[in-house]
Protein backbone atom coordinates (compact mmCIF):
# COMPACT_ATOMS: atom_id res chain seq x y z
CA UNK A 1 0.00 0.00 0.00
CA UNK A 2 1.46 3.34 -0.98
CA UNK A 3 0.88 6.76 1.19
CA UNK A 4 -2.22 8.37 0.92
CA UNK A 5 -2.47 12.04 0.61
CA UNK A 6 -5.41 12.92 2.69
CA UNK A 7 -4.39 17.03 2.24
CA UNK A 8 -2.33 17.83 -0.31
CA UNK A 9 1.39 17.45 0.53
CA UNK A 10 -0.15 15.67 3.75
CA UNK A 11 -0.32 11.77 4.42
CA UNK A 12 -1.03 8.80 5.54
CA UNK A 13 2.14 6.51 6.28
CA UNK A 14 0.43 3.67 8.85
CA UNK A 15 -0.02 0.22 8.61
CA UNK A 16 -3.18 -1.96 8.52
CA UNK A 17 -3.18 -4.60 10.88
CA UNK A 18 -5.92 -7.27 9.45
CA UNK A 19 -5.11 -10.15 11.55
CA UNK A 20 -5.27 -8.67 15.37
CA UNK A 21 -7.77 -9.67 17.35
CA UNK A 22 -6.73 -8.99 20.91
CA UNK A 23 -5.52 -6.11 21.69
CA UNK A 24 -4.31 -6.16 25.18
CA UNK A 25 -7.01 -7.69 26.15
CA UNK A 26 -9.25 -5.99 23.70
CA UNK A 27 -11.07 -8.39 21.54
CA UNK A 28 -11.33 -6.23 18.24
CA UNK A 29 -13.12 -8.49 15.53
CA UNK A 30 -12.26 -6.11 12.91
CA UNK A 31 -8.50 -5.73 13.61
CA UNK A 32 -7.45 -2.09 13.80
CA UNK A 33 -4.98 0.14 12.13
CA UNK A 34 -1.99 2.10 13.21
CA UNK A 35 -2.28 5.35 11.89
CA UNK A 36 0.74 7.93 11.34
CA UNK A 37 1.33 10.55 9.11
CA UNK A 38 4.18 12.93 6.99
CA UNK A 39 3.73 16.31 5.83
CA UNK A 40 5.84 17.75 2.99
CA UNK A 41 6.45 21.48 3.68
CA UNK A 42 9.99 23.37 3.76
CA UNK A 43 10.38 21.24 7.10
CA UNK A 44 9.65 17.51 6.36
CA UNK A 45 7.61 16.73 9.95
CA UNK A 46 6.66 12.88 11.17
CA UNK A 47 3.26 12.91 13.28
CA UNK A 48 3.75 9.83 15.36
CA UNK A 49 5.01 6.23 14.33
CA UNK A 50 3.49 2.61 14.20
CA UNK A 51 3.34 -0.49 16.32
CA UNK A 52 7.41 -1.33 16.38
CA UNK A 53 6.26 -4.83 14.00
CA UNK A 54 5.28 -2.47 11.41
CA UNK A 55 7.90 0.02 11.19
CA UNK A 56 9.50 -1.37 8.24
CA UNK A 57 5.74 -0.39 6.12
CA UNK A 58 5.58 3.11 7.31
CA UNK A 59 9.79 3.53 6.99
CA UNK A 60 8.77 2.18 3.30
CA UNK A 61 6.14 4.58 2.51
CA UNK A 62 7.85 7.60 3.89
CA UNK A 63 10.62 6.75 1.57
CA UNK A 64 8.04 7.42 -1.37
CA UNK A 65 7.82 10.77 -0.50
CA UNK A 66 10.71 11.90 0.72
CA UNK A 67 14.11 10.94 2.55
CA UNK A 68 13.78 10.12 6.09
CA UNK A 69 17.44 11.26 7.15
CA UNK A 70 16.13 14.74 6.27
CA UNK A 71 13.41 14.56 8.62
CA UNK A 72 13.51 17.93 11.46
CA UNK A 73 10.68 17.70 13.15
CA UNK A 74 8.84 14.57 14.99
CA UNK A 75 5.75 15.24 16.99
CA UNK A 76 4.45 12.23 19.27
CA UNK A 77 0.68 12.64 20.58
CA UNK A 78 1.19 10.02 22.67
CA UNK A 79 3.60 7.47 23.72
CA UNK A 80 1.82 3.99 24.12
CA UNK A 81 3.90 1.41 21.66
CA UNK A 82 1.35 1.12 19.32
CA UNK A 83 2.25 4.85 18.29
CA UNK A 84 5.74 5.12 19.47
CA UNK A 85 6.67 2.37 19.42
CA UNK A 86 9.18 2.28 16.68
CA UNK A 87 10.20 5.89 17.64
CA UNK A 88 13.63 3.82 18.31
CA UNK A 89 14.08 2.67 14.47
CA UNK A 90 13.19 6.17 13.42
CA UNK A 91 15.81 8.03 15.55
CA UNK A 92 18.38 5.61 13.96
CA UNK A 93 17.66 7.47 11.06
CA UNK A 94 16.47 10.83 10.95
CA UNK A 95 19.32 12.21 13.14
CA UNK A 96 18.92 15.92 12.66
CA UNK A 97 15.19 15.49 14.38
CA UNK A 98 13.61 17.28 17.65
CA UNK A 99 10.73 15.53 18.77
CA UNK A 100 8.21 17.82 20.19
CA UNK A 101 5.84 16.17 22.75
CA UNK A 102 4.54 17.33 26.48
CA UNK A 103 6.90 17.11 29.51
CA UNK A 104 5.48 13.46 30.65
CA UNK A 105 5.65 12.58 26.93
CA UNK A 106 9.49 13.27 27.41
CA UNK A 107 9.25 11.02 30.37
CA UNK A 108 7.37 8.67 28.80
CA UNK A 109 9.74 8.25 25.94
CA UNK A 110 12.72 8.06 28.22
CA UNK A 111 11.13 5.43 29.97
CA UNK A 112 10.38 3.25 27.27
CA UNK A 113 13.63 3.63 25.24
CA UNK A 114 17.36 3.98 27.23
CA UNK A 115 18.76 6.10 23.76
CA UNK A 116 15.68 8.46 24.56
CA UNK A 117 18.94 10.00 27.14
CA UNK A 118 20.50 11.25 23.49
CA UNK A 119 17.74 12.73 21.18
CA UNK A 120 16.50 16.21 21.31
CA UNK A 121 13.23 16.89 22.69
CA UNK A 122 11.09 20.48 22.72
CA UNK A 123 8.63 20.12 25.58
CA UNK A 124 5.24 21.34 24.14
CA UNK A 125 2.33 23.15 26.01
CA UNK A 126 -1.18 24.06 25.11
CA UNK A 127 -1.06 26.75 22.89
CA UNK A 128 2.63 26.62 22.12
CA UNK A 129 3.01 26.92 18.15
CA UNK A 130 5.77 25.94 15.73
CA UNK A 131 6.06 26.65 11.99
CA UNK A 132 7.28 24.24 9.98
CA UNK A 133 6.91 26.18 6.52
CA UNK A 134 3.71 27.54 4.82
CA UNK A 135 2.07 25.73 7.92
CA UNK A 136 1.83 25.84 11.67
CA UNK A 137 1.72 23.19 14.50
CA UNK A 138 -0.84 24.31 16.92
CA UNK A 139 -0.43 21.69 20.24
CA UNK A 140 -3.15 20.74 22.52
CA UNK A 141 -2.55 18.64 26.06
CA UNK A 142 -5.28 16.05 26.63
CA UNK A 143 -3.89 14.32 30.35
CA UNK A 144 -5.96 11.57 30.66
CA UNK A 145 -7.22 11.02 27.25
CA UNK A 146 -6.42 8.51 27.69
CA UNK A 147 -2.87 8.16 29.13
CA UNK A 148 -1.40 11.22 30.81
CA UNK A 149 0.88 12.60 28.29
CA UNK A 150 -1.07 12.57 26.13
CA UNK A 151 -1.75 15.81 23.42
CA UNK A 152 -3.25 16.12 19.68
CA UNK A 153 -1.66 18.44 17.23
CA UNK A 154 -3.69 20.88 14.69
CA UNK A 155 -3.01 22.81 11.67
CA UNK A 156 -4.60 25.85 11.11
CA UNK A 157 -3.77 26.43 7.87
CA UNK A 158 -5.11 23.16 6.66
CA UNK A 159 -7.86 22.98 9.51
CA UNK A 160 -6.55 19.48 10.16
CA UNK A 161 -6.89 18.22 13.76
CA UNK A 162 -4.02 14.79 14.40
CA UNK A 163 -6.11 13.55 17.32
CA UNK A 164 -4.26 9.96 18.44
CA UNK A 165 -6.22 7.97 20.15
CA UNK A 166 -9.08 10.15 20.71
CA UNK A 167 -12.30 9.74 17.73
CA UNK A 168 -10.54 6.44 16.68
CA UNK A 169 -11.93 2.91 16.73
CA UNK A 170 -10.43 -0.18 15.99
CA UNK A 171 -11.17 -0.98 12.43
CA UNK A 172 -9.25 -2.49 9.97
CA UNK A 173 -9.62 -0.83 6.44
CA UNK A 174 -7.69 0.14 3.21
CA UNK A 175 -10.67 2.63 2.39
CA UNK A 176 -9.06 5.40 5.22
CA UNK A 177 -11.71 7.54 5.26
CA UNK A 178 -15.65 7.41 6.69
CA UNK A 179 -17.07 8.70 3.25
CA UNK A 180 -16.33 5.12 2.88
CA UNK A 181 -19.14 3.55 5.39
CA UNK A 182 -22.32 3.90 6.55
CA UNK A 183 -22.60 6.27 9.62
CA UNK A 184 -24.58 4.05 11.67
CA UNK A 185 -21.19 0.96 11.13
CA UNK A 186 -19.28 4.19 12.65
CA UNK A 187 -21.06 5.07 15.27
CA UNK A 188 -21.52 1.81 16.58
CA UNK A 189 -17.40 1.33 16.45
CA UNK A 190 -16.44 4.85 17.89
CA UNK A 191 -19.28 3.98 20.64
CA UNK A 192 -16.76 0.14 20.94
CA UNK A 193 -14.20 2.28 21.48
CA UNK A 194 -15.03 4.71 24.04
CA UNK A 195 -16.58 2.54 25.92
CA UNK A 196 -13.52 0.18 26.46
CA UNK A 197 -10.71 2.78 26.61
CA UNK A 198 -12.19 5.90 27.47
CA UNK A 199 -15.30 5.63 29.47
CA UNK A 200 -13.73 6.25 32.76
CA UNK A 201 -12.85 10.24 31.74
CA UNK A 202 -16.21 11.06 30.47
CA UNK A 203 -15.76 14.42 32.58
CA UNK A 204 -12.94 15.27 31.23
CA UNK A 205 -13.88 14.47 27.59
CA UNK A 206 -16.68 17.08 27.84
CA UNK A 207 -14.07 19.91 28.39
CA UNK A 208 -11.76 18.87 26.46
CA UNK A 209 -14.02 18.66 23.23
CA UNK A 210 -14.77 21.98 23.67
CA UNK A 211 -11.26 23.01 24.39
CA UNK A 212 -10.29 21.39 21.05
CA UNK A 213 -13.04 23.20 19.28
CA UNK A 214 -12.68 26.63 20.93
CA UNK A 215 -8.66 26.53 20.18
CA UNK A 216 -8.95 25.06 16.62
CA UNK A 217 -10.93 28.26 16.17
CA UNK A 218 -10.38 28.50 12.43
CA UNK A 219 -12.25 25.35 12.34
CA UNK A 220 -12.08 21.61 11.54
CA UNK A 221 -12.04 19.72 8.50
CA UNK A 222 -10.63 16.56 8.80
CA UNK A 223 -9.72 14.16 12.21
CA UNK A 224 -7.23 12.10 11.68
CA UNK A 225 -7.06 9.53 14.82
CA UNK A 226 -4.00 6.98 14.87
CA UNK A 227 -6.35 4.38 15.29
CA UNK A 228 -9.03 3.37 12.62
CA UNK A 229 -10.52 6.00 9.95
CA UNK A 230 -9.73 9.45 8.96
CA UNK A 231 -13.04 11.83 9.18
CA UNK A 232 -12.87 14.24 5.84
CA UNK A 233 -17.13 13.78 4.88
CA UNK A 234 -18.37 14.49 8.35
CA UNK A 235 -15.67 15.63 11.17
CA UNK A 236 -18.04 17.25 13.37
CA UNK A 237 -19.58 13.47 13.77
CA UNK A 238 -17.08 11.93 16.43
CA UNK A 239 -17.25 15.50 17.99
CA UNK A 240 -20.92 14.87 18.89
CA UNK A 241 -20.88 11.18 19.56
CA UNK A 242 -17.88 12.25 22.41
CA UNK A 243 -19.69 14.77 22.98
CA UNK A 244 -22.96 12.89 23.77
CA UNK A 245 -21.14 9.64 25.48
CA UNK A 246 -19.11 11.92 28.33
CA UNK A 247 -22.82 13.09 29.16
CA UNK A 248 -23.63 9.37 29.77
CA UNK A 249 -26.60 9.47 26.66
CA UNK A 250 -28.05 5.83 26.47
CA UNK A 251 -30.68 4.12 24.80
CA UNK A 252 -33.86 3.95 26.35
CA UNK A 253 -33.51 0.01 26.92
CA UNK A 254 -32.11 -3.01 29.11
CA UNK A 255 -28.78 -5.45 28.23
CA UNK A 256 -29.30 -8.18 30.38
CA UNK A 257 -25.35 -9.54 30.70
CA UNK A 258 -25.48 -13.23 32.29
CA UNK A 259 -23.96 -16.57 32.42
CA UNK A 260 -25.05 -20.02 33.41
CA UNK A 261 -23.85 -23.15 34.99
CA UNK A 262 -26.51 -25.71 33.79
CA UNK A 263 -29.23 -23.38 32.54
CA UNK A 264 -31.11 -21.93 35.34
CA UNK A 265 -29.51 -18.58 34.85
CA UNK A 266 -30.39 -18.78 31.72
CA UNK A 267 -33.70 -19.41 31.85
CA UNK A 268 -34.28 -16.73 34.74
CA UNK A 269 -32.71 -14.43 31.89
CA UNK A 270 -35.53 -15.08 29.02
CA UNK A 271 -38.45 -14.88 31.72
CA UNK A 272 -36.77 -11.47 32.71
CA UNK A 273 -36.49 -10.44 29.49
CA UNK A 274 -40.29 -11.65 28.61
CA UNK A 275 -41.56 -9.14 31.86
CA UNK A 276 -39.60 -6.24 30.25
CA UNK A 277 -40.81 -6.68 26.66
CA UNK A 278 -44.08 -6.59 28.24
CA UNK A 279 -43.05 -2.79 29.44
CA UNK A 280 -42.40 -1.98 25.90
CA UNK A 281 -39.17 -1.85 26.16
CA UNK A 282 -35.77 -2.82 23.82
CA UNK A 283 -33.92 -5.53 25.44
CA UNK A 284 -30.22 -6.70 24.16
CA UNK A 285 -29.38 -10.49 25.83
CA UNK A 286 -25.35 -11.01 26.40
CA UNK A 287 -24.37 -14.52 26.85
CA UNK A 288 -20.91 -13.85 28.29
CA UNK A 289 -19.19 -17.34 27.94
CA UNK A 290 -20.28 -16.77 23.93
CA UNK A 291 -18.92 -12.69 23.39
CA UNK A 292 -16.07 -11.00 23.61
CA UNK A 293 -15.86 -8.94 27.27
CA UNK A 294 -15.26 -5.48 24.93
CA UNK A 295 -18.14 -6.61 23.27
CA UNK A 296 -20.54 -6.66 26.61
CA UNK A 297 -19.16 -3.72 27.88
CA UNK A 298 -20.33 -1.88 24.70
CA UNK A 299 -23.48 -3.28 25.14
CA UNK A 300 -23.66 -1.85 28.85
CA UNK A 301 -22.66 1.85 28.04
CA UNK A 302 -24.89 1.73 25.17
CA UNK A 303 -28.50 1.37 27.63
CA UNK A 304 -29.49 3.03 29.92
CA UNK A 305 -29.66 -0.17 32.53
CA UNK A 306 -28.59 -3.44 32.48
CA UNK A 307 -29.50 -6.02 34.68
CA UNK A 308 -26.56 -9.35 35.49
CA UNK A 309 -26.68 -12.14 35.37
CA UNK A 310 -24.90 -15.35 37.65
CA UNK A 311 -24.92 -18.54 39.34
CA UNK A 312 -23.08 -18.87 42.51
CA UNK A 313 -20.13 -20.74 42.13
CA UNK A 314 -18.14 -21.47 45.85
CA UNK A 315 -20.53 -18.96 47.16
CA UNK A 316 -19.17 -16.62 44.75
CA UNK A 317 -19.80 -14.73 41.44
CA UNK A 318 -19.42 -17.13 38.18
CA UNK A 319 -15.71 -16.66 36.70
CA UNK A 320 -16.83 -15.10 33.85
CA UNK A 321 -19.38 -12.85 35.29
CA UNK A 322 -16.52 -11.76 37.91
CA UNK A 323 -14.26 -10.65 35.15
CA UNK A 324 -16.78 -8.63 33.56
CA UNK A 325 -17.36 -6.78 36.90
CA UNK A 326 -14.04 -6.46 37.07
CA UNK A 327 -13.21 -4.99 33.67
CA UNK A 328 -16.30 -2.84 34.50
CA UNK A 329 -15.54 -1.19 37.85
CA UNK A 330 -11.91 -0.13 36.33
CA UNK A 331 -14.20 1.50 33.48
CA UNK A 332 -16.04 3.84 35.85
CA UNK A 333 -19.90 4.00 34.43
CA UNK A 334 -22.06 6.71 35.49
CA UNK A 335 -25.67 7.58 34.94
CA UNK A 336 -26.93 4.07 34.63
CA UNK A 337 -29.48 1.71 36.47
CA UNK A 338 -28.82 -2.12 37.36
CA UNK A 339 -29.86 -5.16 39.07
CA UNK A 340 -28.51 -8.69 39.87
CA UNK A 341 -30.36 -11.76 39.94
CA UNK A 342 -29.08 -15.61 39.26
CA UNK A 343 -29.51 -19.12 40.51
CA UNK A 344 -27.76 -21.12 43.57
CA UNK A 345 -27.63 -24.48 44.60
CA UNK A 346 -26.40 -25.04 48.58
CA UNK A 347 -24.95 -21.64 48.92
CA UNK A 348 -25.77 -18.40 47.88
CA UNK A 349 -23.31 -15.57 47.37
CA UNK A 350 -23.14 -14.91 43.63
CA UNK A 351 -26.18 -12.13 43.29
CA UNK A 352 -25.03 -10.58 46.80
CA UNK A 353 -21.46 -10.24 45.42
CA UNK A 354 -22.41 -8.33 42.13
CA UNK A 355 -24.69 -6.29 44.15
CA UNK A 356 -21.92 -4.80 46.41
CA UNK A 357 -19.37 -4.28 43.36
CA UNK A 358 -22.34 -2.01 42.25
CA UNK A 359 -22.92 -0.29 45.01
CA UNK A 360 -19.19 0.50 45.10
CA UNK A 361 -19.67 2.11 41.67
CA UNK A 362 -22.14 4.51 42.83
CA UNK A 363 -24.30 3.26 40.30
CA UNK A 364 -28.37 3.61 40.52
CA UNK A 365 -29.03 0.19 42.11
CA UNK A 366 -32.26 -1.83 41.87
CA UNK A 367 -32.53 -3.70 45.06
CA UNK A 368 -33.22 -6.52 46.11
CA UNK A 369 -31.36 -9.04 43.75
CA UNK A 370 -33.25 -11.93 42.47
CA UNK A 371 -32.14 -15.42 43.46
CA UNK A 372 -34.00 -18.71 42.75
CA UNK A 373 -33.03 -22.08 44.32
CA UNK A 374 -31.83 -24.67 41.39
CA UNK A 375 -33.83 -24.79 38.48
CA UNK A 376 -36.95 -22.44 38.27
CA UNK A 377 -40.53 -24.08 38.94
CA UNK A 378 -43.42 -22.60 37.40
CA UNK A 379 -43.94 -20.33 40.43
CA UNK A 380 -40.20 -19.20 39.99
CA UNK A 381 -40.69 -17.86 36.26
CA UNK A 382 -43.30 -15.88 37.17
CA UNK A 383 -41.06 -14.09 40.02
CA UNK A 384 -38.72 -13.40 37.46
CA UNK A 385 -41.66 -11.96 34.53
CA UNK A 386 -42.37 -9.75 37.79
CA UNK A 387 -38.96 -8.38 38.63
CA UNK A 388 -38.09 -7.87 34.75
CA UNK A 389 -41.26 -5.62 34.66
CA UNK A 390 -41.04 -3.96 37.50
CA UNK A 391 -37.24 -3.07 36.74
CA UNK A 392 -38.80 -1.86 33.33
CA UNK A 393 -40.84 0.85 34.82
CA UNK A 394 -38.21 1.91 37.32
CA UNK A 395 -36.10 2.39 34.12
CA UNK A 396 -38.42 4.32 32.40
CA UNK A 397 -39.18 6.74 35.74
CA UNK A 398 -35.03 6.95 35.72
CA UNK A 399 -34.68 7.84 32.25
CA UNK A 400 -36.28 10.44 32.78
CA UNK A 401 -33.79 12.59 34.58
CA UNK A 402 -31.34 12.41 31.32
Amino acid sequence: MNPVEIKKGIFWVGAVDSNVRDFHGYIVPKGTTYNNYFIKDKELCLVDTVKYDFCSETLSRISKIADLKEVKTIVINHVEPDHAGSIDRVMQIAKKAKIYTTKRGEEGLKAHFEEAEKWDFEVVKTGDEISIGKRTLRFIETPMLHWPESMVTYIPEEKLLFSQDIFGMHFANFELFDDFFDESLLEDMAIDYYANILMPFGRLIKAKVEEIKKICREGIEIIAPDHGIIWRKNPDFPLKIYSDLAIGKAELGVCVIYDSMWGSTTRMARAIIEGILSEELRVKEIKLRTTPLSQAIKEFWKYRASLIGTPTLNNQTFTTVAAFMHALKGLRPSNRIVGAFGSYGWGRGGVKEVIESFKSMRLELFEPGLEINYRPKSNDYKTCFEFGKSFAIKVKEYHQNF
